[in-house]
């Protein structure tokens, strides 16, 4: 983080430099940027590389850096683009769903709040939790090894593969795994696989919004099944079934997203049951097994370890114990369906990066990676407990229904009559940012809610701040809402 702000600052003040240069003028030399700015040669080398990509210096290897000659200002062209509205709305009459896209659920927990706001939007890690060292190592490593840079084979690398078969288990084999780049990326080709346009999808409410974006851009209709602190209600998963002659079931099983809750013992086999019988798949995320807390005891294995006959599809991702920009994750399946994700993938990506395979061997292969899943197990733990306590002290009018004990957010229900994208609104005013609630709902919510992320602020004290803030908002907000 400082280190991104240093470069911008160096930037900034570069370009108000330029002036005392002509074009083709050549700049002070790195060493005695660094001197005068009292910076690192790494962030003089990358505020220079930011002016040349903005066309405002140009570098030569062993001579420097020079003003670059001013370009002539184009004149933009006005054209007339009202024609794409008919074009990208023209699906045809036999769309059910307009095909329209909506990011913006997605966008609250990936857009950066603004200098000095509290991030409790956040969907990642902090960057002091991801194992940025291990990382690094395990990048080089893999450019050294043979055949690093070549095409690597398009269901993925076998190890690889192997790796993400043994954690699932129940005799998955590395030939029933793909490599895929990133949960967003596999979900999606999950569900262009088993669900043509049009088609009702099952999905459970609450729900993680990127699933939802990803249906309704698919031109799928989402179909809510209420989730309570045991998972999705299967009774409720029958009835959406019987009712809809829906064909997919997308679920997250465990540490459900928003909120937190594990799929009891004895539901899961009732929802492979209940989904087999209506012949239908389950698309199973799970998305945050390695985000398990240090008080959470023994894990249920995946829902695909009990699945011999096909009906889930698999998704798992190394993301969220390391890194947003370490997009790489796997899909597993078993029957015809295998080929049609493996088709699916060839066909919008080709493959994954072989480097990127290659230092993902490398790092879950290395003694870094238990001790990193180790201490994030316990920073979670003490960063969901450090929020749990500060809202029950100060904020006791938002409900907390369930404590997780994985993940790394809480679900907070918010007294009757609340607008939460009211609430969110005034938190941002008054330094931290959260996400509403309503994104998480296909359908119209049964009451008002929040999520609030504890793992990508920076510790214990940001957090105790954060909540702060938050409740100089709720108070700003319930009054207001207590006086109509």
């Amino acid at each position: 983080m400082q280190e991104r702000s240093s470069v911008g600052e160096l930037a900034k003040q570069l370009k108000q430099d330029l002036d005392r240069y002509s074009p083709g003028g050549k700049l002070p030399s790195s060493r005695a940027l660094v001197e005068r700015y009292r910076v690192s040669p790494v962030t003089v080398s990358r505020a220079l590389a930011q002016l040349a990509a903005e066309g405002l210096v140009v570098t030569r290897p062993g001579a420097g850096a020079f003003r670059a000659e001013p370009r002539a200002t184009a004149v933009p062209t006005v054209g007339d683009t009202s024609w794409q509205e008919v074009a990208l709305s023209a699906d045809g009459a036999a769309d059910l769903v307009p095909r329209t896209v909506d990011a913006s659920g997605v966008v609250v927990s990936l857009a950066a709040p603004p200098p000095g706001v509290v991030e409790f939007n956040g969907g990642y890690l902090h960057p002091s939790l991801q194992p940025e060292r291990a990382m690094a190592a395990a990048l080089a490593r893999a450019g050294r090894r043979p055949g690093a840079w070549g095409r690597p084979p398009m269901e993925g690398l076998p190890e690889l593969r192997e790796w993400f078969a043994r954690g699932i288990g129940g005799g998955v084999t590395a030939a029933e795994v793909l490599i895929t780049a990133g949960g967003q990326s596999a979900l999606t080709t999950a569900l262009r696989a088993v669900a043509p346009p049009g088609a009702p999808v099952l999905v459970e409410s609450p729900t993680y919004p990127g699933m939802l974006a990803i249906a309704r851009a698919a031109g799928l209709r989402p179909v809510p099944v209420p989730v309570d602190a045991d998972g999705v209600r299967p009774a409720l998963l029958a009835d959406a079934f019987r009712a809809t002659g829906a064909r997919v079931f997308v679920c997250q099983p465990l540490f459900q997203n928003p909120t937190g809750a594990v799929l009891a013992p004895e539901r899961r086999g009732e929802v492979l049951r209940i989904a087999r019988e209506a012949g239908a798949f389950v698309v199973e995320d799970d998305f945050v097994r390695r985000l398990v807390h240090e008080d959470a005891g023994p894990l249920p294995s995946p829902l695909a370890a009990d699945d011999p006959d096909g009906v889930v599809v698999h998704v798992s991702s190394l993301t969220k114990a390391t890194s947003p920009s370490f997009r790489l994750s796997a899909l597993a399946a078993r029957g015809p369906v295998l080929e049609r994700l493996r088709a699916i993938q060839i066909v919008d990506t080709f493959f994954v990066p072989r480097p990127l395979q290659e230092a993902a061997l490398e790092l879950v292969g290395s003694p870094a990676w238990p001790r990193h899943l180790r201490a994030i197990s316990t920073e979670l733990k003490s960063r969901r407990d450090t929020m749990t306590a500060a809202l029950r002290l100060t904020l006791p009018d938002l409900v907390l229904p369930h404590i997780p004990s994985g993940g790394y957010h809480l679900w907070l229900r918010l007294p009757d009559g609340t607008d939460d994208a009211v609430l969110t609104s005034a938190a941002l005013r008054a330094g931290v940012a959260i996400t509403p609630g309503r994104p998480y709902f296909s359908a119209e919510p049964p009451a008002a809610h929040v999520r609030l992320s504890f793992a990508a602020v920076a510790g214990a004290g940001e957090i105790t701040e954060g909540v702060r803030r938050l409740e100089r908002a709720c108070a700003e907000v319930l009054r207001g809402a207590g006086g109509r």
